[in-house]
């Protein structure tokens, strides 16, 4: 047996050393997974990095697009989460309405709690810029800044750790379950994403129209990326509960391979459309329970596919309407011919059947992350229902990403 597949060396990365506020003397550091000794690359030169460790590969993919494609990205990750008052009860730690003052009154423990982690985050160096109560009981979202895509994905685990401990400080739990309430909306962590490229042309005077439509790289890194969706959410909805947000007519982006201007009812919603500084899309078939560094390289590995390729748009922007308000023959017109995955089965067979996507992030990692994934999905949906919720809080706080040990970490 190769030795070399059991145990990889655990590389610190000392630039993303960031203090714990909330814990004096304490810090956190990433890391990355390298070999043991070196391996003949795909140029033939040794190396040492593993493609099967989830940063490595997306830094690659991300320095791929640059190079090759022309272009660089620019990415923010949302954290929705759903606070408890305790680690053995369903019950929230509030009811409340959407943005709405006795969600955060003065002087109550949630409020306490928000200000701590919003003081922490800013300390260790996260910008912080705004945070807020949500829809659900109990829901609360941290917004943080633009980052590239591999800093992005660091300052996202840096943010769970902050929410879920400060929480725990006061005996509270910090819960990223995608939908714990079949009654009320669930939790995310919507994507946004800028593209830019790498060398900008000179500024030049256009249209409000041309100036709202998607830029040439811009739509076909759509196109890739809506190609792919459907094998994405293998990545990104990893785990059974997933589905059970990512339903049509509740604002979390519905079940057809769609886009749309400001439409929440699209998976990809173009936000800020009419300028070019602002302008980003939100992704919103992305949950708290994925992995940000798998999740991030299959959908800039898709995108750049299409980018590459040059590839056309064919989906309409779907700005009015959902698609499940449009007829076979609206939809038709505006492209709309795909389901989303509707269950995780769906999505596994999807990656496996999407070659090129394969091979963008390496067959071997698609490989032991479809076998993982599937272990882990019967172990976490096994026993009754209430066993399974149970399960799913305590095994995905705001700390616990999937894949097992084969991520990036804090160390």
């Amino acid at each position: 047996m190769d030795s070399r597949q059991l145990e990889y060396i655990y590389v610190i990365d000392m630039k993303t050393i960031r203090l714990y506020p909330y814990a004096p003397g304490h810090a956190s550091v990433m890391s990355f997974f390298q070999e043991q000794a070196p391996i003949q690359g795909p140029d033939n030169q040794p190396t040492v990095p593993t493609n099967l460790c989830p940063s490595t590969n997306l830094q690659r993919i991300v320095d791929d697009a640059r190079d090759r494609a022309g272009v660089e990205f620019l990415t923010g990750l949302k954290s929705e989460f759903i606070r408890l008052k305790s680690n053995n009860t369903l019950e929230a730690v509030n009811t409340h309405g959407y943005s709405i003052n006795h969600a955060l009154t003065s002087g109550s423990i949630e409020a306490q709690v928000m200000e701590e982690i919003a003081h922490a985050l800013k300390d260790a160096g996260i910008e912080l810029q705004m945070y807020h109560s949500e829809t659900a009981s109990g829901q609360y979202e941290f917004v943080t800044g633009p980052l590239p895509p591999l800093e992005s994905a660091d300052a996202l685990v840096h943010t769970r750790e902050t929410i879920t401990n400060i929480a725990a400080k006061h005996g509270l739990r910090a819960t990223l379950a995608p939908r714990l309430y079949m009654d009320g909306p669930g939790s995310s962590c919507h994507t946004h994403l800028s593209i830019h490229p790498r060398d900008p042309p000179p500024s030049a005077t256009a249209t409000a129209e041309s100036q709202s439509a998607p830029a040439p790289q811009e739509s076909s890194f759509l196109a890739g990326l809506l190609a792919h969706l459907p094998a994405i959410t293998a990545f990104t909805l990893p785990q059974t509960s997933s589905y059970g947000r990512m339903v049509d007519g509740v604002w979390a982006g519905g079940t057809y391979v769609c886009w749309g201007t400001e439409n929440r009812e699209a998976p990809v919603r173009l936000c800020n459309a009419a300028s070019r500084s602002a302008r980003n899309f939100e992704l919103r078939f992305v949950d708290g329970l994925a992995n940000p560094y798998l999740a991030l390289a299959s959908i800039l590995g898709a995108g750049t596919l299409g980018v590459k390729a040059q590839q056309p748009l064919t989906h309409a922007d779907c700005s009015t309407l959902s698609a499940a308000e449009m007829d076979d023959a609206a939809c038709k017109a505006a492209g709309i011919t795909t389901q989303m995955s509707l269950n995780l089965d769906e999505s596994r067979k999807a990656l496996a059947g999407d070659a090129a996507l394969q091979e963008v992030l390496g067959e071997e990692l698609v490989e032991k992350y479809l076998s993982l994934n599937k272990a882990l999905s019967e172990a976490m949906d096994a026993g009754t229902e209430e066993e399974a919720v149970a399960r799913l809080i305590e095994s995905y706080s705001a700390t616990e990403i999937d894949l097992g040990g084969a991520l990036r970490n804090d160390a």
